[in-house]
């Protein structure tokens, strides 16, 4: 049984350091946007190659060619709108619960999911997408497709730590170039502004929007990313010594079932502490297990459909894992400065937007005995391919092995299980384990 408790009665704005708190919520959404000049060259390139590509394409839908079906004139649109606005973001993970929190709490707008991706969703955004982006970059523009095609007369993109800070550009033009009519909340181009221009950019989506709701939201917003993320993090540590096949993932779909419907902080709070007590009853086999932390790229690392499921691979071999690359604290809690410390021996300089953090997890998990470190990155994340030496370091000074996983829209299934398993029989036995 849910419990709902309305606690949207008017307040004022928080004061001092709360508010100042909010201003840093706000700004994180939008200023990891800013990237390298060379990036961006590269971007704009992409998009006037695109644009090339898409001028007379087609959407494939179902196996068969035809023409884009295009959506009302903003014009038309607008004089018979009378609802909410269909608002959509792309897939990420279990996010979605916070993406639909956004929509409908902050924006007060209609939530309108993505369809489940599919090969189909990988190969429509391949399609219209040049060879060198990276595989994000194809599989966010496959969702906006059929996201748009589900009904969503509004997409959102938020800014992305490297090269994906320009992408939303990128995919609004290939979109258009498709014939798609559509509004787009890009908070990429809000880097270094205030917050009225925030306020104006989310007006043009609603514009009653309440302004002082929205704050309170969007501190519950950040409450609900860190239970989300605690949550999952328990399920990578515990689920692969469950005695019950299948236990924990019940478990997780259930606490995400009822966090997705969650309204304010006492429903959230309940969601969390539900979910939570039913992870920690699920008995588990006592002794010790192989340790595996993962590192890498901010998208890839995280979206298990990106990865190809890793995590559930390594879980059903009993693995115990752990992954510190998330929103939490890449976001809510990151502090470059203080990271940058820890691992100046290995990293002089900004080397991008999750080098230090990469780095900085690897070093963690090689200082508290794990057994081995995986490094997922998409094919053509320059930061990462970056990292890799550092990493190599890392490996060597610690004598911790470190498997390294690329991942495209062509990487087989069969091929990362013969890898992992791989990797696991040699971390077994170098610990001396016997496998069962």
């Amino acid at each position: 049984m849910r419990v709902q408790q309305d606690q949207d009665t008017p307040q004022e704005l928080p004061a001092g350091d709360e508010s100042n708190r909010v201003l840093e919520l706000i700004d994180t959404a939008i200023k990891v946007s800013k990237g390298l000049d060379a990036a961006g060259a590269r971007a704009l390139e992409a998009r006037e190659t695109m644009h090339n590509r898409t001028e007379h394409a087609r959407v494939s839908l179902g196996g068969a060619e035809r023409e884009p079906r295009l959506l009302a004139s903003r014009k038309k649109r607008k004089e018979k709108h009378h609802g909410k606005r269909k608002v959509s973001f792309f897939h990420y993970s279990y996010y979605d619960v916070a993406f639909k929190f956004f929509i409908e709490q902050v924006l007060d707008a209609e939530w309108t999911p993505v369809p489940p991706r599919t090969k189909r969703t990988i190969e429509i955004g391949s399609r219209y997408s040049t060879d060198y982006v990276c595989t994000p970059f194809k599989h966010i523009l496959g969702d906006y497709i059929e996201a748009l095609e589900a009904g969503a007369d509004v997409l959102i993109q938020t800014a992305g730590p490297c090269r994906l800070g320009y992408y939303g550009e990128l995919h609004e033009s290939i979109l258009r170039d498709l014939g798609y009519e559509f509004d787009c909340l890009n908070f990429a181009y809000l880097a270094g502004k205030g917050i009225d221009e925030y306020v104006k950019a989310v007006k043009k989506i609603n514009p009653n929007l309440s302004v002082k709701k929205g704050v309170r939201k969007l501190l519950s917003l950040a409450k609900m990313i860190t239970d989300l993320d605690e949550a999952y993090d328990y399920y990578l540590a515990h689920a692969g010594a469950e005695l019950e096949k299948g236990a924990f993932d019940r478990a997780l779909s259930a606490y995400h079932d009822e966090m997705r419907h969650a309204t304010n902080d006492s429903a959230i709070a309940l969601a969390h502490q539900r979910g939570m007590d039913a992870m920690r009853s699920i008995p588990c086999r006592q002794g010790e297990r192989i340790r595996i932390g993962i590192v890498g790229e901010f998208f890839t690392a995280v979206d298990q459909e990106s990865n190809l499921n890793t995590e559930h691979r390594l879980l059903d071999m009993g693995v115990e894992l752990h992954r510190t690359v998330n929103l939490t604290n890449r976001y809510l809690s990151y502090s470059e400065p203080n990271l940058r410390v820890g691992v100046r021996e290995y990293l002089a300089y900004d080397d991008g937007p999750t080098s230090t953090l990469t780095i900085s997890a690897a070093k963690k998990y090689a200082e508290l005995g794990y057994d081995g470190i995986i490094h997922i990155k998409s094919a053509g994340c320059t930061p990462e391919i970056d990292c890799m030496p550092m990493l190599q370091r890392v490996s060597s000074d610690y004598h911790i092995p470190i498997l390294y996983l690329s991942f495209d829209s062509q990487t087989s299934d069969a091929g990362l299980d013969t890898r992992l398993e791989a990797f696991y029989d040699m971390l077994a036995m170098k610990k001396g384990k016997v496998l069962a």
